[in-house]
């Protein structure tokens, strides 16, 4: 994450599904809300948000405990954090904007185009995952050991600075991190949701990203993608509209920096 590349832009709190949710504006054009991976905020996609705002207005909201909006008094749920970027988008009076989001941000915009089709546009999933015996089973068990507890050994890390720099309750942090475990560890599998999204998506990933690629592939066909040829006039691609980026020499941990990132999907938004 590189905070250092992030210029805020115009910032406010919208009061919205019992939740005082921080967003920034920036750039002008068709609106793309923009959805932060885990422990992290806005500021990730610095380094990638000038090529996004080029010919879009980037919103980019803090989840929920995230960055700069406070914790309520409820699970790290995406379905919960879905219903409050729905509302966002209704606050903001937003007619169908794109919406793109990286790891747990990717599990909100893919559930916020479930539940609410008709709010969005076009879809760019990066790095979500639609079952949780996807990633690779030493995550899940890092993952498993994640609570208050280690909050005194993420003191050195970007996120923990970000943190301390940023939200409205610094000390809440190890708050975060336990609610942030609980989420890490209950099982989820929304196949049978994704299989009735009705928004054209995009999904991506690194090749080298924290579920072997076989996993996107099965989302992709789980779109009615990949299953036969595409044909000459495009006649056998996904009848959604859905498509598949999988991004060379890219981890987990570095696709949003990447450059690679924002001109696949921007080639996939301006369809």
């Amino acid at each position: 994450m590189s905070a250092t590349t992030w210029t805020s832009g115009a910032g406010a709190y919208a009061d919205v599904n019992g939740i005082n949710l921080y967003y920034e504006t920036h750039g002008a054009g068709r609106p793309l809300v923009l959805l932060h991976g885990g422990l992290g905020s806005g500021e990730m996609f610095g380094p990638i948000l000038p090529a996004l705002c080029e010919r879009h207005q980037v919103i980019a909201p803090d989840l929920q405990g995230h960055g700069r909006t406070a914790d309520i008094d409820r699970p790290l749920d995406v379905r919960l954090m879905a219903d409050d970027i729905a509302a966002l988008i209704d606050h903001l009076g937003l007619e169908a904007p794109d919406v793109m989001g990286f790891s747990l941000g990717g599990g909100v915009a893919l559930l916020t185009a479930i539940k609410y089709p008709s709010r969005v546009r076009r879809l760019v999933a990066v790095s979500a995952h639609v079952r949780r015996d996807a990633i690779y089973p030493q995550l899940l068990a890092q993952q498993g050991q994640v609570n208050a507890a280690a909050a005194e050994f993420m003191k050195e890390t970007p996120m923990y600075e970000l943190y301390q720099r940023v939200a409205p309750r610094p000390e809440d942090f190890p708050r975060l991190l336990d609610k942030a475990g609980q989420a890490m560890r209950q099982d989820f599998d929304f196949t049978e949701e994704v299989r009735g999204l009705q928004v054209p998506a995009l999904i991506v990933a690194a090749d080298a990203d924290m579920a072997p690629p076989s996993h996107y592939v099965e989302l992709f066909n789980m779109l009615d993608g990949g299953l036969r040829d595409g044909g000459w006039m495009n006649e056998g691609r996904p009848k959604g509209g859905h498509a598949l980026a999988i991004l060379p020499g890219l981890t987990h941990y570095n696709i949003v920096d990447s450059p690679l990132l924002p001109a696949t999907a921007l080639a996939f938004i301006g369809q």
